[in-house]
C-alpha cells in the first residue's frame, strides 16, 4: 500500500516537473499551437473541477473513470479543426476516437454508465484507499480526491493526446510510411486489448454465474482470477496495450518535429508510471484474496512475457 501512495505523490510531481522540463528545453511552440494548448488547459480544469465536484457530492470518485476514454475524443477532434483538418490530424483523431469508443463500451458493459451520470460502478479500488491511515478521515481523502483522482488525472489524460500539438509542425505535408506503419500498430494493438478484455469479461462472468448458482468453482475458474488465454502469456495484457497505444501514439509527433525526443513525451512517461503503480495495488489484491496467484507472479510476466 505504501508504494501505491509513493507512486501517487511521485506522479503528481512529475506532472508538474517533466512538462515544465520538456517544454522549455525543446522547440518554441508556433502561435496556433500556444493558443490551442492555452484552450484544451482550460478545458481540462474545468473538466476535473466538475468531476471533483460531483464526486464530493455523491461520495462516488468514478466520475474521472467515466470519462477517461470520452474527453480525448474531444481533445483530438478540436485540435484537427484548430488544425484544419489536415489529413495527418484527422489521421490521429480517428485512431483516438476507436481507441474511445472501445474503451467506453468496455466499460460501460460494467454498468459504470447510468442515466444519473454521477452514479454508477465505482472501482473497487478507492474504498480500499479510503480505509488507508494515510487517507482515512474527509479531509485527507478531499485533498486527495481534489490534486490525484480530480486534477492529476485530468492532466494526464490531456497530456496523452498532446502529440497532436506538436503534429502541427507537418500540417501540409504528406504522409510518411513511418505514419502508415504506426497506423497499423495502433490499430493491431487496439485488437490485442480488445480480445484481452472480452476474455477477462467471459472469465469473471462465468465465475461469478457458478458462484451465485452455488456451484463451486472447477477447472480454470477454481484460481478464481483470469489467467488463460493472452492472460497466460501476460498478467495485464490490456494494461500493457493501452501504454503501448499510448507510446504509439506519441511516435506521430516524431516525423514533425525530427527528433526522437519533444515536450510530447511526458504523457506516455507519466501513463507508464500510473500503471505501474495500479498494477502494484491491483496485484497485492489479487495475492491477498487468490491462494495461487503469487505462483502465477512468478511464472508469468506483468507486461511482457518472461522469456526464462
Amino acid at each position: 500500500m505504501n508504494s501505491l501512495i509513493k507512486t501517487i505523490f511521485l506522479l503528481i510531481f512529475t506532472l508538474i516537473v517533466i512538462p515544465i522540463v520538456t517544454f522549455y528545453f525543446d522547440e518554441p511552440l508556433m502561435v496556433l499551437q500556444k493558443e490551442v494548448l492555452q484552450h484544451l488547459l482550460f478545458g481540462a480544469l474545468a473538466v476535473a473541477l466538475l468531476c471533483y465536484t460531483v464526486s464530493e457530492l455523491t461520495g462516488n470518485c468514478s466520475q474521472v473513470d467515466k470519462l477517461w476514454s470520452v474527453v480525448p475524443v474531444f481533445y483530438v477532434w478540436y485540435m484537427a479543426y484548430k488544425g484544419s483538418f489536415d489529413f495527418r490530424l484527422v489521421l490521429m483523431a480517428v485512431l483516438a476516437t476507436i481507441w474511445g469508443i472501445r474503451l467506453t463500451y468496455n466499460f460501460s458493459r460494467r454498468g459504470a454508465y447510468k442515466l444519473k451520470f454521477w452514479t454508477g460502478e465505482e472501482d473497487y479500488r478507492w474504498e480500499i484507499l479510503r480505509q488507508t491511515p494515510a487517507l482515512k478521515g474527509r479531509l485527507k481523502w478531499s485533498l486527495f480526491n481534489l490534486f490525484f483522482i480530480s486534477l492529476y488525472q485530468n492532466g494526464l489524460i490531456l497530456m496523452f493526446t498532446l502529440p497532436m500539438l506538436v503534429a502541427y509542425k507537418s500540417i501540409g505535408q504528406p504522409i510518411s510510411i513511418i505514419e502508415y506503419i504506426l497506423e497499423v500498430v495502433f490499430l493491431a494493438l487496439v485488437v490485442i486489448e480488445t480480445i484481452a478484455d472480452q476474455q477477462q469479461w467471459n472469465y469473471q462472468n462465468e465465475k461469478h454465474r457458478r458462484l451465485k448458482a452455488n456451484v463451486n468453482p472447477d477447472g480454470i475458474y477454481k484460481k478464481g482470477f483470469t489467467h488463460t488465454g493472452l492472460w497466460a502469456k501476460v498478467r495485464h495484457p490490456n494494461y500493457a496495450c493501452e501504454q503501448a497505444i499510448w507510446i504509439v501514439f506519441y511516435l506521430f509527433s516524431v516525423p514533425s518535429t525530427g527528433h526522437f525526443v519533444n515536450w510530447s513525451m511526458a504523457g506516455c512517461l507519466l501513463l507508464l508510471i500510473l500503471f505501474q503503480g495500479s498494477a502494484d495495488f491491483s496485484e497485492n489484491i489479487s495475492a491477498s484474496k487468490y491462494p495461487e496467484y503469487k505462483e502465477y507472479q512468478n511464472k508469468v510476466g506483468r507486461f511482457l512475457p518472461k522469456l526464462f
